[in-house]
């Protein structure tokens, strides 16, 4: 399958955005490096356009995680039973939203926001506090989406694109889909806190992504993608330490690293439709272990090697869950998943 002037351009934008926001968080030295890398790669990757409709659903998302992590985490860090209760009413909220599919973007990029920053806001150990946290969470918003008009202006599409267009959902499909992935993200964030997994931000992240499909058979297929995404993504930092050695802290190699390799595996993810699949997985992997373990005197080795193993851990346990929580769910007719074309 050949790319298109269409898939070059995001191409070029996805690769440029995300590595014009690592190099402001770390030529500022801003913390969360995470966010400024991976939402451009977001906002960039998973819609090819930008407009009013989908500023709107980004800076919304940024607001409600905001609010949601002050109210959650500020109010409620106490009580955990109650927390986790709330935070599955928002992460049923969420996934409602990108059931219907009207305000998918905000919906995905707020259950990402919200699971990761719930896992940050916990621990005292991050050395941020609250409204750091979520200050750095709003510059970043704030970046990605000046850099993304930037792109879009440097990188123009050639034709125009068509709309996607997607397929209706009963309401008994709808509720299967916001179920199964409330339920999975709270057990996500449960566990993460109860086993005191402070480094483990990308497999937390990582059962958050694999279930966007929002239904068993493609979240399982989503889930071998991610491992395989995340697989091919940290054997080529583990390359790419190797080569720069000790020159990783010299920005401006890391840079030219991350936006080589953004570049050519973004293929594979607009060649796929723009869904998140194995290029998506492993840029993100990109995203994750360049924006939070790269600095000066720190290298991407160890952060490598344990992020593929919590990874794959994370993957294997989410799936067994979701396979699980799909066929209880399908049991009751008010909850019945199907499939329509």
């Amino acid at each position: 399958m050949s790319l298109t002037a269409n898939d070059i351009r995001q191409m070029l934008r996805i690769a440029t955005g995300a590595t014009l926001g690592f190099s402001l968080s770390k030529l500022f030295n801003w913390p969360n490096g995470i966010f400024f890398t991976v939402y451009p790669m977001l906002l960039l990757g998973l819609v090819p356009i930008i407009n009013a409709h989908i500023v709107r659903q980004f800076i919304a998302s940024a607001l409600f995680c905001g609010f949601a992590v002050l109210v959650l985490q500020g109010l409620f860090g106490f009580h955990p039973i109650l927390m986790s209760i709330l935070a599955f009413a928002m992460f049923a909220l969420l996934f409602y939203q990108m059931s219907r599919g009207a305000h998918f973007l905000f919906g995905a990029m707020s259950v990402v926001g919200l699971s990761i920053q719930l896992h940050f806001a916990s621990y005292s150990a991050t050395g941020l506090g609250l409204y750091p946290l979520i200050f750095s969470n709003f510059l970043a918003v704030t970046v990605s989406l000046v850099s993304a008009y930037i792109m879009h202006w440097l990188f123009p599409d050639v034709s125009a694109r068509t709309p996607i267009s997607r397929a209706a959902k009963d309401a008994a499909s709808v509720r299967h889909e916001v179920l199964l992935c409330a339920t999975l993200a709270t057990l996500s964030f449960m566990v993460f806190q109860i086993l005191d997994l402070q480094d483990s931000v990308s497999a937390q992240a990582a059962s958050i992504l694999i279930l966007f499909p929002l239904c068993w058979k493609a979240a399982s297929m989503a889930g071998w993608q991610r491992a395989i995404g995340t697989l091919i993504g940290c054997n080529l930092a583990l390359a790419a330490q190797l080569l720069l050695f000790t020159y990783s802290q010299i920005l401006v190699f890391p840079i030219l690293v991350l936006w080589i390799l953004t570049f050519v595996f973004s293929r594979y993810h607009v060649l796929g439709g723009g869904m998140p699949g194995v290029g998506f997985g492993v840029i993100t992997t990109f995203g994750i272990l360049f924006g939070q373990s790269l600095a000066p005197n720190q290298d991407l080795v160890y952060s490598a090697l344990y992020r593929f193993s919590s990874v794959c851990v994370a993957i294997t346990a989410s799936l067994c869950l979701v396979y699980v929580i799909h066929h209880i769910l399908n049991r009751f007719a008010a909850t019945r998943h199907h499939t329509f074309t």
